[in-house]
């Protein structure tokens, strides 16, 4: 019997009513909410300068304005510690990032971004900032708020949600900024920030395990001293080291495939209607898929078999660099990414979950999503002169090998056999 499968029959049907209830609706807009600022800067923005004449280097730099993301642990135990009074900690700052959010994109498209690149940079690092620290706040409050085994269900409905927020800045925007200029663009998209800061004020702050920190030394220390005790410091790097590894190749083949898109041939509309509406219902598929086969496998086995889907979803891009500007191999790639990634995307939050302790959720989750989160803003500010090197398809075959050394890692953190941690108290299911 499979130790890391949860019990079958009743136990499964459960897990599923469990979620027939108000957190279903939490988890998608907040879900929505955390992945559109990202994609906002990976879609939008990338079409918004490579349209005004900046070239694929400069473009391709850009990348380096995400690195808020890969640093947000360093002020997560700051959200840990301090609070908004009555209106607790995870609410009060999901609210006012979100609301800063709304402000700073509709800003930055009032820019030119040839004339006023220092700004527009300076405004990309603001919205990858609150974007970030949205992020610590949310990705705590889900965790609180699901049980162990609810995690892999719940990923898959947030990671759905994470993915279809792709819509807005990669389509809808798209489609509007051929009719509109870019400064209305910017603004209606900064108001689809607007559900998520509203679904602030009308949810409840979730229980807290244990006492919250006292001090800032306690809410620094604590959380990684706990971590790097809990198994040893060597099954502590073998973690960390897989969470860096596990998405680099499909982070780095969807760096900048809205300039791959245009560089292939399509047109804006074209990209918005078939490749961003593909990307919906295979996103859509994918975390369904991802949800009912995770109750079935369980983290681990989810993780090897999603994770060799996702891995082999850059060929799909090499096939299409190879073809050309084919509509219908467009829409293949993009739905193959879609919902290989999707699929990934689940097992991979539900193992960043269960391994972060409730007592400290925003420190650790933001750890492990920061470390995720290096391959995007770290390699990816140099793809743009590697592209120059290599091609399109050379490259896409070169992400489809970086995909490899991530998958081996799961001999050490997530056997075949092996049991996903449970960590201190779990929240109850409401």
């Amino acid at each position: 019997m499979n130790p890391s499968a949860p019990e079958k029959g009743a136990s499964r049907v459960s897990n599923w009513r469990a979620y027939a209830n108000r957190r279903t609706l939490v988890l998608v807009v907040l879900g929505f909410s955390s992945g559109l600022p990202l994609f906002l800067l990976l879609n939008l923005v990338q079409a918004w300068m490579a349209k005004s004449g900046l070239d694929i280097k400069k473009i391709s730099l850009f990348a380096l304005a995400s690195q808020p993301y890969v640093w947000k642990f360093l002020w997560s135990p700051l959200m840990d510690r301090f609070n908004f009074g009555a209106f607790g900690r995870r609410r009060g700052w999901m609210a006012v990032t979100q609301l800063l959010l709304v402000g700073v994109i509709g800003a930055i498209g009032m820019l030119n971004p040839i004339e006023q690149l220092p700004q527009v940079a300076a405004l990309a690092v603001a919205i990858a900032f609150l974007s970030a620290s949205q992020d610590v706040a949310i990705d705590a409050y889900c965790r609180e708020i699901l049980t162990t085994e609810e995690q892999g269900t719940g990923a898959a409905i947030k990671v759905s949600a994470y993915k279809v927020a792709a819509l807005v800045p990669g389509s809808l925007s798209l489609i509007l900024a051929d009719h509109l200029p870019w400064q209305i663009v910017f603004w209606i998209t900064a108001c689809f920030m607007l559900p998520g800061f509203f679904c602030a004020f009308l949810i409840a702050e979730p229980k807290a395990y244990g006492a919250p920190p006292k001090s800032l030394q306690e809410a620094v220390v604590q959380p990684f001293l706990e971590f790097f005790l809990r198994d040893g410091w060597r099954q502590a790097l073998w973690i960390l080291g897989f969470i860096v590894l596990f998405r680099l190749g499909d982070t780095m083949a969807a760096t900048l495939l809205t300039k791959f898109y245009i560089d292939v041939g399509f047109k804006l509309t074209e990209i918005g209607v078939i490749a961003k509406l593909t990307l919906f219902w295979a996103s859509m598929a994918g975390g369904i898929v991802g949800g009912i086969w995770m109750v079935r496998l369980g983290i681990n086995r989810g993780l090897w078999v999603f994770g060799a889907i996702q891995g082999s979803t850059s060929l799909a891009f090499a096939a299409l660099a190879y073809v050309g500007p084919i509509k219908l191999m467009l829409a293949f790639a993009v739905a193959f990414e879609a919902f290989g990634v999707g699929l990934g995307t689940t097992a991979f939050v539900a193992f960043l979950a269960n391994n972060s302790n409730l007592r400290y959720t925003a420190t650790q989750y933001a750890l492990f999503s920061a470390l995720a989160a290096l391959p995007r803003t770290l390699f990816s500010a140099s793809i743009g002169y590697i592209v120059a090197q290599t091609g399109w398809f050379n490259f896409y075959l070169l992400c489809f090998a970086f995909a490899i050394p991530g998958m081996l890692l799961l001999l050490k953190v997530a056997p075949w056999n092996g049991t996903p941690p449970h960590l201190e108290q779990e929240p109850q299911s409401t």
